[in-house]
């Protein structure tokens, strides 16, 4: 079972950038489809980006894409999460989820809440001036 401990969250002006992390342990994430997702208050939890950790296959929420890059580093066991151009829109608390599965099934189902079978506590981004 892996578990997942995500970093990087803070307070940023409208424009600026941050760069979310997620480390994990008790399994390698080339097992998964390791994802982004995030709940602003009073809102849904929503996918943000998913990657097929064993080949690097990509997919975005259409909100973030162009702004927002999924990235991993094997060896470090690590996920990431670069947010450029932040909006007070993207103002939420952001989670990283693992879930087993195929390549086609991470790109099809990555985003969906209900596809994630392991969740980090989750790191807060505020973005307001």
């Amino acid at each position: 079972q892996v578990q997942l401990l995500e970093s990087g969250g803070g307070s940023v002006q409208p424009g600026g950038t941050l760069r979310l992390s997620c480390a994990a342990s008790g399994d390698t994430i080339t097992n998964y489809c390791m994802s982004w997702f995030r709940q602003a208050p009073g809102k849904e939890r929503e996918g943000v980006a998913s990657v097929y950790a064993a080949l690097g296959n990509t997919v975005y929420a259409d909100s973030p894409k162009g702004r927002f890059t999924i990235s991993q580093d094997n060896a470090k066991n690590t996920l990431y999460l670069q947010m450029n151009g932040l909006d007070p829109d993207d103002t939420a608390m952001y989670y990283c989820a693992a879930s087993p599965g195929s390549l086609v099934s991470c790109m099809r189902s990555g985003l969906r809440v209900g596809s994630a079978k392991y969740w980090g506590q989750g790191t807060q981004v505020t973005v307001s001036s």
